[in-house]
């Protein structure tokens, strides 16, 4: 296997679909606080992450990381699934 770097962001997220070749796409969520306001807003976004093998069905929680382009719009890899209650 390849080597672990410990560079690049690392994002915990729900797998939203998996229906291409070695894609996942997974949807991470945050929390911002509006600066007028102060109210906390959910904010999402969607990411392409490498998975070999299609080994993560849509509804899991995972941890993907940062890696060097794949293609043009998928940038990061799925490490696992993520293990909280």
């Amino acid at each position: 296997m390849e080597t672990e770097n410990t560079q690049g962001k690392m994002l915990v997220g729900t797998v939203v679909s998996d229906k291409m070749k070695d894609t996942a796409v997974v949807q991470v969520e945050r929390y911002v606080k509006h600066p007028k306001y102060q109210k906390y807003q959910r904010r999402q976004k969607r990411y392409k992450a490498h998975d070999a093998g299609n080994v993560h069905k849509v509804g899991e929680r995972v941890t993907i990381r940062e890696t060097k382009p794949m293609s043009k719009d998928k940038h990061f890899r799925i490490l696992g699934s993520d293990e909280r209650p």
